[in-house]
């Protein structure tokens, strides 16, 4: 897809840019980010997705000031949403990351381009002047580039895949940084791939925030994490978005604006833990049993230690009886009675899951789980199986 001048564009919306070609893409964001080009929405290379984000754009309405970017919400526990960003917001997040990594470096692509993860890949290596490395996504042909720093993001599943190639092990090796968002990795991982002579940089953001803006649980440079009484987390700084596409409904139930600096107000929950952040989970990840709050975070993570399992996913799904259960998938899980009593010692009562799902995980096209699809099509992993 060619970019258009902004004189000749017929319509006042964002510059619809095709996310399959990462150059393309570069340069479209070279030329906002300079004041040169109009701004831009990347468009997936999947039909349906490419369709939705092309809804969402709404290219023939006015577009909202101060944007550079529109980039699209993964959708992975709900619906998507355009994130409109600054060319400040992008530029800030860039700097703060180069900043925090040691200097700037050739950056590796191997996310989806049309949303934040790998637009802010794309970004980094515009802003810095250095080399953009578009790479397959099973990581085929990763291969450092000799005499400069490199750098790249991944997923957590893309990693967890990785560790079983000791080829590509070796070749994680060489970079400088591995970028792992999108989902938590365990502490036990992290020892691993440290062991294996890999640099992990854990990172957690949003499309709200440019992406990752708390680096190995410190917020970067210029932005501020605080949390409320509650433990949700807030974050301000220059790198926050601007505002949802069309919606200032929903961008007024997350944005405020204090002393001309906005504060964005997440869905998660926090706590300190000598000095760096760590998150506990969504502040809906919580359901009800007997009056009881079950933390659906906490059971994820007791149950991935307890059965040596990154992958397993703890889920809330609807239950004729209970109204919502406890629930656990994974692509390979023992049987209910097992999970059951293998958890027993560390899970109260109320919290041990009440039916488990088997299957392949859905993804979404960034990588991440979509535990929406699971929930949506529960029935066809559970197979009935109850205590």
């Amino acid at each position: 897809m060619t970019q258009q001048s902004s004189r000749s564009r017929p319509d006042p919306g964002p510059h619809l840019i095709d996310a399959g070609d990462p150059f393309v893409v570069a340069e479209a964001l070279r030329a906002v980010l300079a004041g040169t080009g109009p701004a831009i929405a990347p468009l997936p290379t999947d039909p349906a997705e490419r369709d939705r984000t092309r809804a969402m754009c709404a290219v023939d309405q006015p577009l909202e000031a101060d944007v550079a970017v529109v980039v699209a919400t993964s959708g992975s526990t709900g619906h998507p949403k355009g994130v409109l960003l600054s060319a400040t917001a992008i530029s800030t997040g860039v700097e703060a990351t180069h900043r925090a990594l040691g200097g700037p470096g050739a950056w590796h692509l191997a996310v989806p381009a049309h949303y934040v993860a790998g637009l802010m890949v794309i970004a980094r290596a515009v802003v810095a002047g250095t080399e953009l490395v578009p790479v397959a996504g099973d990581l085929d042909d990763l291969r450092a580039r000799p005499g400069v720093r490199n750098y790249l993001s991944l997923v957590p599943t893309q990693l967890r895949r990785a560790a079983r190639r000791p080829d590509l092990v070796q070749r994680l090796a060489d970079f400088d940084a591995l970028l792992i968002g999108g989902a938590a990795c365990t502490p036990e991982e992290l020892v691993w791939w440290a062991d294996h002579g890999v640099r992990i940089v854990t990172t957690y953001g949003m499309s709200e925030t440019s992406g990752g803006c708390v680096y190995d649980g410190v917020p970067l440079p210029g932005v501020q994490v605080d949390l409320d009484a509650a433990g949700r987390v807030t974050i301000s700084g220059d790198v926050v978005f601007t505002g949802y596409r069309l919606r200032p409904d929903l961008t007024a139930e997350v944005l405020r604006v204090e002393d001309g600096r906005r504060r964005l107000l997440t869905r998660d929950r926090a706590e300190w833990v000598d000095g760096r952040l760590r998150i506990l989970g969504r502040i809906d990840d919580v359901i009800i049993r007997g009056g009881i709050n079950v933390d659906l975070a906490e059971v994820e993570r007791v149950a991935q230690r307890v059965l040596d399992d990154p992958s397993v996913v703890a889920l809330g799904v609807p239950d004729p009886e209970w109204g919502t259960v406890v629930a656990l998938f994974a692509e390979h899980l023992p049987s209910l009675t097992e999970v059951r009593d293998a958890l027993a010692g560390d899970l109260p009562r109320v919290a041990l899951p009440r039916t488990i799902g088997r299957g392949t995980p859905p993804l979404t096209s960034g990588g991440k789980i979509d535990r929406q699809d699971i929930i949506r099509r529960w029935a066809d992993f559970s197979g009935g199986e109850r205590p």
